[in-house]
């Protein structure tokens, strides 16, 4: 993800983004996703933002690697004792190194026509049975939010069928509603699934 102005409403709202409260459902797919990794498991956090979910992964054990396109997030996240690096989603080129990549609402921000090439990365980077979560806003098209942050929705079909092109097996979706950043209220999906 190399949209200047989404990395610009991030770098300018890193408190804001912190004190968004996470809905349960995602809080319950963050623990699942922890509790699937193998222990002391090599995660990344792909689209990591300000590294909470990172430090979280870090306290239940894993060791994790984090990496976003925003420096101000990646400035934070090590700040707090996160192995944090500045990147973007076409910087996981690793060959099954990872146990677990955690791809939190990051994805949403790539472009529809990159999204199956990113997955195959994905795929790519994780070890044999290794743990993908991804989270997305359900919807349709592309279009900017009300801070000028760029998204791709998707319906639940599109991603499961992705997903399964990618050669991914997916254990389990939950679906919800929540309250971002922008203060919108829109569906959700939370995918948990393995390579």
């Amino acid at each position: 993800m190399t949209d200047r102005k989404t990395i610009d409403a991030y770098t300018t709202r890193v408190a804001e983004y912190l004190s968004v409260p996470l809905p349960a459902e995602q809080i319950e797919a963050r623990m699942a996703f922890a509790e699937a990794v193998a222990p002391e498991g090599f995660v990344l956090d792909l689209g990591s933002g300000p590294g909470a979910d990172s430090a979280f992964f870090q306290r239940q054990g894993l060791r994790v690697r984090a990496l976003d396109a925003t420096p101000a997030f990646v400035d934070y996240a090590r700040e707090n004792g996160v192995d944090a690096h500045l990147g973007t989603f076409d910087d996981v080129t690793e060959d099954a190194v990872y146990d677990g990549i955690y791809a939190s609402f990051s994805l949403l921000h790539a472009p529809r026509a990159e999204f199956p090439r990113h997955l195959a990365a994905i795929q790519r980077a994780l070890k044999p049975g290794g743990i993908f979560f991804l989270g997305l806003k359900l919807g349709t098209g592309e279009h900017r939010d009300e801070i000028d942050r760029y998204y791709t929705y998707f319906s639940q079909t599109e991603i499961e069928d992705a997903l399964a092109q990618a050669g991914f097996t997916i254990d389990q979706i939950t679906t919800g509603m929540g309250t971002g950043l922008a203060g919108s209220y829109d569906g959700f999906i939370l995918v948990l699934a393995h390579a």
